[in-house]
Order: structure tokens, then sequence, then C-alpha cells
């Protein structure tokens, strides 16, 4: 049986999980080169696009400036909520470390994120043709959600890649006579994911330990397990040094996130898709159905890319992926209140090669006359796709430059009333405001509560404090005699010198 097993897995002459078509005819130097080829001009023009489109002066949104505040010396640190993790401040400290540039920091994290799409992709090598390879990646990396966060600190784009590292390599640990890079291989993508976001990297290994453990293969589910503990030890640690616990931590991460449970968002979702970075609460109109197509059509696609799969013999390759897409997406289509788009961004890389694999299989098969036709469909679908994607990207990219810039117009009035660092500012929208004016940031209530009313009324006899108050909301108790002024939509409050 369990001969039987391998030889559908493995098969005759490099077919299932062995050498690709396109890659075993190739030898030596040259033909290592032109395989690789493709997947790394799809990873050059991505870091290009993200140059190009995503624009370099656009200032750092609310949880970047979270993760970068971390590691600057320029700005305080500001709240470290339960859910989010250490490794987007680990990823973004050779530039923030020691610069405030956020053009520089920019450049940097496109620069990383091509390469690392391009390591993604050659983790995948022998296991299929170098066009499906290039044509996944290239899926993946013209979607306005991964050209969008790609540059930006932040963890969902790194936790895809990972993903796609993770099960490239233990698709290629589970072939015959495999060599020790593939497990060092699976172990880097788990860490990589585990680092960004330690629940994000168990859901989308769920599918690989069973797998492991239905076919005992102990050396692999050593470096999946070793990756997952390694790169989330410092999560962990943290929970028990800060929280109490994991559990508490875990319970505490759940009630920022509205409490994890059953709850269907996959409408959430989809009205996200028009450019919305958060869509919390998510109301409003669904995104014109031109926008929405390619998401609903996406997993019919992936579906026929499997059946293809189990056709040719190659299953494990095409289904393995789809089972860890499917888990990685599960916790923000059933069981979260709220979306992001950058959520879902894990199973997108993970569907992007079985997507491929079908795309391809629709152009090269069937009968002759029938081709042209299919390759004509194909094109026009690509030709929208690009159109659709890189729409929503400007729009996204313009409506976050502004929004930013308000920021920045507040710091420089709050800097004309005399509110300058060393500074605290508390209420709405205090993370932001205050990294953009060099103030720590402080909250008596709701996911980033931090302080009390006491200790800020204590520190506004030390330094310059200011409370903001957004549209429609009433200042705080500790406020109220402080002197007001309005800045674009809100009322800022003064304290006075102490």
């Amino acid at each position: 049986m369990a001969d039987g097993a391998n030889a559908i897995l493995v098969g005759r002459r490099g077919r299932g999980l062995g050498r690709g078509p396109e890659t075993a005819g190739t030898s030596g130097t040259g033909g290592r080169l032109r395989g690789e080829a493709p997947v790394l001009a799809v990873a050059a023009v991505f870091t290009l696009a993200q140059l190009i489109f995503v624009h370099p002066t656009m200032g750092l949104g609310w949880d970047e400036i979270v993760y970068v505040s971390q590691v600057t010396t320029h700005h305080p640190a500001a709240f470290f909520s339960a859910p989010r993790s250490r490794g987007v401040s680990l990823l973004a400290a050779p530039v923030a470390s020691w610069s405030d540039s956020t053009g520089l920091l920019r450049g940097y994290l496109a620069v990383l994120s091509g390469l690392g799409l391009y390591l993604a992709l050659r983790a995948w090598k022998g296991l299929f043709p170098a066009r499906v390879l290039a044509t996944a990646g290239a899926f993946f990396a013209t979607l306005w959600v991964t050209l969008f966060y790609g540059p930006q600190a932040m963890p969902n784009h790194w936790v895809a890649i990972g993903a796609l590292v993770t099960v490239g390599c233990s698709l290629r640990a589970l072939r015959a006579h495999s060599g020790r890079g593939a497990l060092w291989g699976v172990a880097a993508g788990a860490v990589l994911m585990a680092l960004m976001r330690p629940t994000d990297a168990v859901w989308v290994a769920l599918p690989l330990l069973v797998v492991v453990l239905v076919r005992r293969h102990w050396p692999l589910l050593l470096a999946l397990a070793g990756g997952l503990a390694a790169g989330g030890g410092e999560w962990v640690v943290e929970a028990y040094a800060w929280y109490g616990g994991l559990g508490e931590r875990l319970c505490r991460a759940s009630e920022i996130q509205g409490g994890l449970g059953w709850n269907i968002a996959v409408d959430d979702q989809m009205r996200s898709l028009g450019g919305r970075g958060l869509c919390r609460p998510c109301t409003g109109a669904m995104p014109h159905p031109v926008v929405t197509l390619w998401w609903l059509l996406l997993p019919v696609v992936a579906v026929l890319g499997a059946v293809v799969a189990v056709r040719a013999r190659r299953a494990t390759a095409t289904l393995l992926p789809l089972a860890c897409a499917v888990t990685a997406a599960a916790p923000y289509l059933f069981m979260i209140g709220y979306a992001a788009p950058r959520f879902l961004q894990p199973a997108y890389a993970l569907l992007a090669v079985p997507v491929a694999d079908a795309l391809w299989h629709l152009v090269k098969t069937g009968r002759d006359r029938w081709r042209p036709v299919a390759a004509t469909l194909v094109a026009l679908a690509v030709a929208g796709h690009l159109a659709v994607q890189f729409s929503v990207l400007a729009g996204t990219v313009n409506r976050n430059v502004e929004s930013r810039e308000d920021w920045a117009r507040v710091a420089g009035e709050l800097h004309r009333l005399g509110v300058r660092p060393p500074c605290l500012l508390t209420g709405y929208e205090s993370i932001p405001v205050g990294y953009y004016t060099g103030c720590s940031s402080g909250s008596t209530s709701g996911n980033n509560e931090n302080t009390t009313a006491a200790e800020i009324t204590d520190t506004a006899r030390r330094i310059p404090v200011a409370a903001l108050t957004g549209p429609g909301g009433t200042p705080p108790g500790y406020a109220r005699d402080w002197t007001p002024h309005r800045v674009t939509d809100l009322e800022i409050r003064v304290a006075p010198p102490g």
C-alpha cells in the first residue's frame, strides 16, 4: 500500500512531485538560468511596480506606526497590543533604527518583498513548470493588496511569503531522496510566518501537520514544528511576562478582535475589496461587480486546478496548498466580525499556484480548434484583472496619502500650540497623530488602554499634554477645563502649563 502511494506521489521519470516537464530536460548553469529567468523577471517587475505605484512619500499608517515605533529612536514607542507580534519591527529595524525617512523604508521593503517573492517561488522549483510558477507569481504580485502592502511595514504579506516557502519546501521534502535543503526551507518559512503572526502560522500549517503525521515523516515534522516554535517563542515568552500566560494573551487578543467565534465575514471581505484597508464596522454598499468578480472566480479556477492535478497524477502538489489556503482563510471568513483585504494574502499566495496551473491547462490542452478561443478568453481575463487591480490600487494609494497628510497637518498645528516633544496625546487617533507630532500616546479605555485619567493629569504638570476629540465626540472629563482648539475636524484641548 505504501509503495502504491509513493508511486502516485513521486511517479516515474520525474512525474508527480518530481521534476516538472520544463526542468527535467535542462542541465548546467545555462539551463538553470533559463528555468529561473521567468520567475526572476516577475520578482523584478513586482519590485519596480511597488516603487512606481505606491507613493514613496506616503506616510506611515496606524499599524505601521505601532510596529516601526518599537525600533526607532526618533519617536516614542506606541502601545503594543496583545495580537501583535514583533516580526515586522525586526524586519523594519535595519532602516527604521537609524533613519526617519519613510521613502527609504518603503524602498527597502519593496526590494525585500521582491526578493522574498523570488525565493518563495523558487521553493517550488521542480514541482511545477517555470511558466506555471511565473504565472502564479504574476497573479499574486498584481493583486492591488499585494502591491499596496508589499512596501509597508505590515505582517500579512510576509506570512504569505513564509507560507509559500513552507508548503513548497514541504512538498519537496516529501519526495523520495530529497536533500536536507528542503527541510531547512520548511523551518525557515515556518519561522518567518510565526515571527509575523503566530496564530496565522498555525492555521496555515494545520494541513501540513496532518500529512506529516500520516506519512510519519519525522524529520519534516521536526523542521515544521521547530520552525513554528522558534518563530513564535518570543510571542509566547512575552505572553507569560506581560499577560499572565498564553491563554490570557489569546483571550485578550480575541477581545481586541471583537471576540473570535462563529461569524460569517465573507460579505465583509467582499466589501473591503474596493480598497478599504480596514472594514470595521463593515457597512456600506458592495463594490462594483467588476471589482469582486475575480474574487468569486478564484475558488472556481482553483478547483479546476485540483481536477487537472488529479488527472495528471500529481494531486498532492496541488491539493496540499489548496488545503493550506482554506485553513489560512477560514478564521478571517468565518470567525471574525470585521475584515481587511490583507488578512487573506496568505490564502491568495497559496491559491496562485493551482490557479496558474489551471490557466495553462486551458491554454495548452484540448482540441486544436478550441485552443485559440481559450487563449483569447484567458488573455481578456488577464487584461481585465490588471485594469481592475491597478484602478483599485491607485484610488487606495491616493486616499491613504491624503489621510496621512491630515495627521501631519494636525501635528503641525499641535507644534504651533506648543505641544512639542516630550509630550503626550490622548483620545481620538492619538497613536498616529502622536507619532507624527513626536509625542507619546495614551488611552484610558478600548483596545489600546495603557494609562489612567490620574496619570494623564499628573503628566500634564510636567510636559505638554493634549486630548483629541473626533467628530461628534465629547472630550474626556479630565480635559473639559482645558483650552479647546479646532484643527480640521478635530477638537484639541491643550492642558495648561504645569
